[in-house]
């Protein structure tokens, strides 16, 4: 079974923050799975750390190069879209994030992440709290 990732996550792996080291061991401990959207997102991550010039173009490319060319699983975006949005309006976080953990329940599996707050809404929550784990958590 494939882990569940998101973009929070898969930019530790180019970009070096806190847990990024985590979410290195993650690609070489376990398979990975994301909605295709994870790629999007990462991108326009990437759009703003350049235009508020955190990162160079060139070096925006070569990481979102890298993360394409991480072995992650992808599933269809179209087919979680409503489950995400039920998820988003029970939990009161965007549907973007709420993807990834439609995607973790669909797949039976476990979303990682890097959003602390995402992460508390869901724990919170008797129906999502076993499908998320925080990124560096036990």
């Amino acid at each position: 079974m494939a882990i569940i990732v998101d973009a929070s996550v898969a930019l530790k792996w180019v970009i070096q923050e806190p847990d990024s080291a985590a979410a290195i061991q993650l690609v070489l401990d376990e398979a990975l799975a994301a909605p295709e959207f994870l790629f999007v997102e990462c991108a326009n991550v990437l759009w703003t750390k350049v235009r508020r010039g955190v990162l160079s173009a060139s070096a925006a490319r070569v990481a979102l190069a890298e993360i394409e060319a991480t072995p992650i699983r992808t599933t269809s975006t179209r087919a979680q879209a409503a489950a995400a949005h039920v998820i988003a309006v029970e939990l009161g976080q965007s549907a973007y994030d709420s993807l990834y953990l439609a995607t973790a329940i669909a797949e039976r599996s476990t979303l990682v992440t890097a959003d602390a707050k995402f992460t508390a809404a869901a724990l919170a929550h008797p129906v999502y709290q076993n499908s998320v784990r925080l990124l560096g958590a036990s």
